[in-house]
């Protein structure tokens, strides 16, 4: 049995210094609806490259997309390409976003393992009802009975 603590200060040491496999947790988005159903999915860890939405935050951003250009996990940031804001010197630099803010439109669908080998559909696809893996008798001798005609 793992002992806990309940100490607030242990909880926060922990959130900061959380294993890079549970942090990357911490960066799953939700898909869109096609994408939804060609995966069969309900969200996935952004990754470089994909494209996201804006879905909440600053009103200048919201519903614009872009491709994610870096992941910043410490500060727990996701950085996004053509979504800029100037500073007051007049340098433009890209604007964070959490990734619970955002969902992912379209993957970059290079790595196998993170789809757990499905391929993303462009349109999504009829599922098909299953069919019985061992035929019965009756369904065997109909066969016969076509192949026959």
């Amino acid at each position: 049995m793992e002992v806990t603590s309940s100490k607030p200060k242990k909880q926060r040491k922990w959130h900061y210094t959380k294993p890079l496999h549970l942090q990357q947790k911490e960066f799953a988005m939700h898909l869109s609806k096609d994408l939804k159903k060609s995966i069969g999915k309900r969200s996935l860890d952004g990754r470089k490259g994909d494209t996201v939405k804006v879905m909440r935050g600053n009103e200048k951003f919201v519903g614009k997309q872009g491709v994610i250009t870096a992941i910043l996990r410490q500060k727990k940031q996701v950085l996004i390409e053509g979504i800029t804001r100037k500073r007051l010197d007049g340098t433009e630099i890209q604007v964070p976003f959490k990734a619970s803010n955002l969902r992912i439109v379209n993957i970059e669908d290079k790595d196998n393992r993170r789809l757990k080998g499905k391929k993303v559909a462009k349109e999504a696809k009829k599922v098909l009802p299953k069919v019985d893996a061992q035929p019965t008798a009756a369904t065997v001798e109909e066969k016969v009975k076509e192949d026959g005609k």
